[in-house]
Parts: structure tokens; sequence; C-alpha cells
């Protein structure tokens, strides 16, 4: 008698697994990817990096996108004609080119599965697996060593420089990949009063990349004051390869042009260890004893600072 009961218990417990959803495989190799949507269904792209997704203006009413832990969210609430998006690696800036088309829903059609974005040039991504046995670790040190040993052209500073400008100024499309250049957290709470002492410039930090060994920080400057300020690097102090301004100098407070970037390229480590200890200026008056004072009865009192 227990037997049919353990059949029919394992026939439930098969019946209310949850059924594996499949995942339409798309291979990035510099061509547009076509991934149709439904109008009123949400659509999932897997992208596995962080990404921000640039859309058209003329159908961003018509489209919600969510970008989040390397995967994106598309959602139409009206028809759109054929569209086409830029996913850009917010790391690397990498760009992948998506071409929509959002169409109403037939009666009784199944909702369309979510889609994985694969780097084509790979041998796994051809088959969208793993190859069992394969250790990614090794694989990625030798890959990163070999880009070490690269010789390039182009100095790191200058590449940097040039990669972290594009970034803040440059639309998506016109941001040139720099393979190997990860985003480094920063604190935007950085004091940076050091770094500039002798000028009336409030400086905030933005955001900063690394690529091997070197840095590149990008730094708002301010101008405080009512005149014009001319930007000179030998003015500042810490330990920097380089140090490159948007522009050349600071027009007065209150005016578009108080406002610019510095990009700051250090060697071995970050913004925050390359600069100066804070300097506090030291009021030797305020130690000294004050003038006698006369209280009510005519007696005088010694002042002392607090």
């Amino acid at each position: 008698m227990k037997h049919p009961v353990l059949a029919l218990l394992g026939l439930l417990a098969v019946a209310s697994a949850p059924v594996a959803q499949a995942v339409e495989i798309l291979r990035w190799e510099r061509m547009p990817l076509a991934v149709p949507l439904k109008v009123g269904q949400e659509r999932i792209v897997f992208i596995d990096r962080n990404v921000r997704v640039g859309v058209p203006a003329g159908v961003s009413e018509r489209l919600r996108v969510q970008s989040a832990g390397g995967a994106a969210y598309l959602r139409a609430s009206e028809p759109i004609e054929p569209t086409r998006l830029q996913l850009q690696d917010a790391d690397t800036g990498a760009l992948i080119l998506l071409d929509i088309a959002a169409e109403p829903a037939k009666e009784g059609e199944s909702a369309l599965e979510p889609v994985r974005i694969v780097d084509g040039n790979s041998t796994a991504a051809r088959y969208g697996v793993q190859p069992a046995g394969v250790d990614e670790a090794p694989v990625r040190a030798q890959d990163q060593a070999g880009a070490r040993a690269t010789r390039r052209e182009t100095p790191v500073p200058v590449v940097l420089t040039r990669f972290a400008a594009q970034n803040l100024y440059a639309p998506l499309r016109t941001v040139e990949p720099l393979p190997g250049v990860m985003r480094v957290n920063l604190r935007r709470d950085l004091d940076l009063a050091s770094l500039m002492p002798t000028l009336p410039v409030r400086a905030t930090a933005l955001a900063s990349w690394r690529l091997e060994d070197q840095w590149v920080t990008a730094v708002r400057l301010t101008n405080g004051s009512s005149g014009w300020i001319t930007l000179d690097p030998r003015v500042m102090q810490g330990d920097f390869l380089t140090a490159t301004f948007q522009h050349e100098a600071l027009g007065p407070r209150g005016t578009p042009e108080d406002t610019t970037v510095l990009y700051m390229v250090t060697r071995g480590r970050g913004l925050a260890q390359s600069l100066l200890p804070a300097i506090h200026r030291f009021d030797p008056a305020a130690h000294l004893p004050q003038p006698e004072a006369e209280t009510k009865d005519g007696k005088k009192e010694a002042r002392h600072a607090q």
C-alpha cells in the first residue's frame, strides 16, 4: 500500500516544481540585434554587465527602460516603429546595438522569452554555455597579463584622460571602447581642500576609472570669486602623474563659465591616497590673553581665549 502513495507524492512534487523559462541567446558580433517587443509586456535583456541605455527622444514616452544588475527591462506602452537602442558598458564604454519594434499582442499568443546577449567571439558564447572543466580564472589572468605586456601606442595617462572626458561630455555613441578599464568607487564627500589651497576654487570629485596600475579621477572645479581665474597645474598640491583641465580658465561666480572639470592621473593608488594632508590655518591671536575689561564694580579682570 505504501508504493502507490509514494508514487502519487512523487508526481505531485514534479507537477509543483517550477518550469525553467526558455531564454533566447543572441550573439553580439558588431551587428545590430533584433529584439521584438509586445505592447504591455515586459521583456528582459540579460547582458551580464552594468549598462546605460540610450533611447531616442521620439520613443522615450512610449518605452519604459530600466537597467539593474546586468539586465535591461523593456516595456512598451504603445506600438513602436523599428527603433535602435544603444547599450553602453558603464565600465569600458563599449556599445551594443538593439533594433526594437513593438506590436500589439495577439489573443492567445505566448509571451516573449527573455534574451541573453553573449560575446560572439568566444567559443563558449557560440553555444551559450561554459565548456566543462574550464576554469575562467587562469584564462582571465593570462588575458590580463597579455594585455599589460602589449605595447601601447598612446601613453596610458592620455588614454585614460580622453576616456574620462568622453564619458562626461560626449554622446554615448561617440565614446570609444577601452579594453581593460574599470570603474572605481569614489567617495563623493572626499575633502579636496588641499588640492588648490591658493585659489578660491571649490573642488568636488565626480568619477574615477582605472587601467592597469593607473587611475584617472574627474574633479569638478567651481569659481568662488567674482573675477576670472587662470588654471595652472603648477599650483596643485599632491602626487600626480598628469593634470588636464577641460578649460584653461574659470569665469566669475554665477556665469556659465564658472565651472570646469579637472582630470588627474595617479599611479599605484587613487586620488584619496595622492592628496597632501589638509593644513588648517593657525591663528596665534586666538591663544593669547585678551585685554582686561572692567566689571560693574570697577574691577578689572582678564579675558582668556576659550
